[in-house]
């Protein structure tokens, strides 16, 4: 067991404990050790935001990061984003408006979104732009991403106001 390290890091809920060797990437950890290929690797720099998850709630590259880092923490996946096989109202958006070709860049961006969109709720076109201008898209030229993410905000906001409507006189 020389070289290698023992971690325990809880990924969407559910507690892993592994010995991993300490140059393993948390990328590759989650794709081939837990089987959760959601988590996509394009350019293994952190430059294109395929590998994005969530790291105790913080966008991070997962090629950027070693396994080993995330011992004792807590790790998000997309795959974590559904809840008992119903998407997330943001995949739902991103279904109902189209902001998906090939798909390769989505979970990246979908876990770049939601740490976001907690601390933007009333977000600009501009400002959505910016938040995903460290995701690469080969394929969609972002507009109907941007679409997905103002329907997921007008969402929110009609699920607001919905829980309101009981209350108005």
């Amino acid at each position: 067991m020389h070289g290698q390290h023992s971690i325990a890091v809880t990924v969407n809920g559910t507690r892993h404990e592994r010995v991993v060797e300490p140059r393993l990437l948390l990328s590759d950890f989650l794709r081939h050790d837990l089987g959760l290929t959601g988590t996509h690797v394009g350019c293994e720099h952190g430059v294109c935001g395929a590998c994005t998850v969530l790291l105790d709630g913080q966008a991070v590259r997962s090629c950027l990061i070693f396994a080993v880092q995330a011992g004792g923490r807590s790790v998000e996946t997309v795959e974590g984003l559904s809840e008992d096989d119903a998407l997330d109202p943001l995949q739902t958006a991103f279904h109902d408006a189209h902001a998906l070709q090939c798909g390769f860049c989505t979970p990246g961006i979908l876990m770049t979104l939601v740490p976001w969109l907690r601390e933007h709720s009333t977000p600009t076109e501009a400002d959505i732009r910016e938040a995903i201008s460290g995701n690469l898209c080969r394929c969609t030229g972002y507009a109907n991403i941007v679409k997905a993410v103002q329907l997921a905000v007008e969402g929110r906001s009609r699920r607001r106001d919905d829980g309101k409507a009981g209350a108005r006189p």
